[in-house]
């Protein structure tokens, strides 16, 4: 997402127009956020090549003042002395002015063709933000489903259908929703949920928001009796850069633990909806939840960036809890108790990774 008021900050700052206090603030920000410091170096070079272009024009102009001042004086000179002097003087420096405005406009095109040299090759090397969901492996299921066939070789039965597609999800209250990111379950004709306890439920979508590339799902299983009280809460203010977070998701078949800090305040290309996290992140934690030391839940974890290791991106917990509050709005008989109490606080990390196992998901995708 574009944030305007990147570039009036940025302004101000070239300009020399932001306070003492604001201008530390912002060149701190700089040193943490290389985006924004590359964005300012640009605009530096795009406001120098425009200043220089602006000098040449007035060169250039002030050059051809001077000619036509001598073209109307020759026309208005009444004396051959007079008209052969400025004859002399225009053979004289013609080459000269000639030369002038020539090397002019070659510095010019050479200028606007640097500033273009400088910015292709960041145009080139343009970040790309992958979306993490995992292709399931299908060698494994092949040979499970093998090994099942020649246990029950006298019991004739259909291959089982492998899920094409995987990523996370986690509950958001005991009633049985839970949320992922809506590109795990793109395509989906069927999706089925499992914890690391085997638990397994087929589930349904309920309410989709793209913008914030989330999706609340909802158990649609008989043997679904409800969740146990949620152990955690939902962050609702901004967390602070440099907080330790943490999240669990289903990147392979086991569930996996990734713990980093909070590095920037928004996501990729400056997307205010999101965090910048510094964790190690693979196709399949899309959708899982991103969580800070006391145990509240502060994102749910959606990509990453290409090439650039420990840059993955988690969309803002306040996010989801508006989506909740739009889905109940538009569904009148969609209530959601979300958890109230943090059981989690005060735990140590084991405890509370313990704690959380049976409210995380892995999302499976039939289509």
């Amino acid at each position: 997402m574009f944030d305007y008021r990147i570039y009036e900050q940025i302004e101000r700052y070239l300009a020399g127009a932001m306070p003492a206090e604001e201008k530390a603030a912002f060149e701190a920000l700089l040193v943490t956020d290389l985006r924004l410091a590359d964005q300012v170096q640009e605009h530096r070079q795009v406001l120098q090549a425009m200043q220089q272009y602006g000098q040449r024009q007035q060169l250039r102009t002030k050059l051809s003042s001077i000619h036509s001042e001598m073209e109307n004086d020759t026309a208005s000179a009444t004396s051959i002395g007079e008209l052969q002097a400025w004859r002399v003087f225009f053979k004289k420096h013609a080459q000269t002015m000639a030369v002038a405005a020539s090397v002019s406009l070659l510095s010019v095109f050479g200028t606007l063709w640097s500033v273009q040299q400088i910015k292709a090759p960041v145009q080139q090397q343009t970040a790309r933000y992958i979306e993490l969901r995992r292709e399931v492996e299908k060698i494994k299921k092949e040979q499970r489903a093998l090994i099942n066939g020649i246990a029950s070789a006298d019991v004739a039965a259909p291959a089982p259908r492998s899920a094409r597609f995987s990523g996370t999800g986690f509950a958001i209250s005991p009633d049985g929703y839970i949320v992922t990111s809506s590109h795990v379950i793109q395509g989906a004709d069927s999706i089925l949920i499992e914890n690391k306890a085997g638990l397994k439920y087929k589930v349904t979508e309920v309410h989709r928001n793209t913008e914030y590339d989330l999706t609340i799902l909802k158990i649609e299983d008989p043997s679904f009796a409800g969740f146990s009280k949620l152990p955690y809460t939902f962050k609702t203010a901004a967390s602070d850069l440099g907080e330790r977070v943490y999240t669990l998701g289903f990147p392979r078949e086991d569930i996996v633990f990734g713990e980093g800090s909070l590095s920037s305040a928004s996501g990729f290309e400056g997307d205010t909806t999101s965090y910048q996290i510094s964790i190690p992140l693979n196709p399949g934690n899309s959708g899982g939840p991103l969580l800070d030391d006391k145990g509240n839940v502060i994102g749910v974890i959606n990509g990453k960036q290409a090439g650039q290791e420990g840059a993955a991106f988690a969309v803002k917990s306040t996010y989801l809890l508006q989506m909740v509050t739009e889905m109940q709005e538009k569904n009148a008989g969609s209530t959601v108790s979300m958890p109230q109490h943090n059981a989690l606080n005060g735990t140590a990390r084991t405890q509370q990774l313990k704690k959380l196992q049976d409210y995380i998901f892995v999302v499976k995708v039939y289509n």
